[in-house]
């Protein structure tokens, strides 16, 4: 790969009081977080709230698609279910974000890969072949010190953009290996690549690496640094424009 990028896990400072001169600045992050919070409870509850409407919409896509028999009327229909479909990736993206603030269960259990790189096998493979690109995925009997649920959404989110970037004729590879104390799982691609001048903000809420593609939300691989710094965990990415990419996610071993 031509331009490598380690992120190591974010660390939080400990608090610390200066006595009545920090009282202000104080009251000031209070005020803050009140705020940030109503307005993260608004916002999962608009995402729950919401999911109800989109389930009966894709019901009554599902009746009309059994009614109507022409051609040029299955393409509207078609548009329909891809933006409802992207509705709902982004929908379940903003919950998936704000429930990584509140996490508070135990985040260091043992967690075989084998049955989370079976299930996203099964779950993207009509996705890759409907694009016409060759997905692989290598089981492992490996287990890792982590989160069934966060991995899982980390890796879901690496696979996505992998398929999404990635023309047909391409390839979308998720391997895993040991190395000493260490899991590698690495989800490499032969798609578009990241240019060198991107690789330090892709990060960012937002932030798609191709701002020429309207959508989505850019918030797949926020999603996944967040997670990683909650999980103790490090990503690495490699990327050459026009090649490729590979996003490695590194975890510790169980012993």
């Amino acid at each position: 790969m031509g331009t490598i990028a380690s992120l190591d896990p974010v660390r939080s400072a400990a608090a610390a009081s200066w006595g009545m001169r920090r009282i202000g600045s104080a009251l000031s992050r209070d005020a803050g977080r009140v705020h940030s919070d109503f307005a993260a409870t608004l916002l999962a509850m608009a995402g729950h709230d919401l999911r109800q409407p989109l389930q009966v919409i894709t019901s009554a896509h599902d009746v009309l698609a059994q009614t109507l028999v022409r051609e040029e009327q299955q393409e509207p229909l078609i548009r329909a279910e891809v933006a409802t479909a992207q509705l709902a990736r982004m929908l379940g993206q903003l919950v998936e974000a704000l429930q990584l603030r509140q996490r508070s269960d135990e985040l260091q259990l043992p967690v075989p890969l084998r049955p989370i790189l079976e299930n996203l096998a099964a779950e993207f493979a009509e996705a890759a072949r409907l694009k016409g690109i060759t997905f692989l995925v290598t089981a492992t009997r490996c287990v890792a010190l982590s989160h069934t649920v966060l991995l899982t959404g980390m890796l879901r989110n690496l696979i996505r953009n992998a398929i999404d970037y990635t023309p047909a004729g391409g390839g979308v590879f998720v391997t895993s290996r040991r190395c000493g104390a260490q899991l590698r799982i690495e989800v490499r691609d032969t798609g578009a690549g990241i240019r060198a001048s991107a690789l330090s903000t892709i990060f960012r809420a937002f932030q798609r690496a191709d701002e020429s593609r309207p959508e989505g939300l850019g918030l797949g691989l926020f999603i996944v640094k967040h997670a990683a710094d909650l999980l103790g965990h490090r990503i690495e990415v490699g990327s050459t424009e026009n090649q490729g990419s590979c996003f490695t996610v590194v975890a510790s071993a169980t012993r």
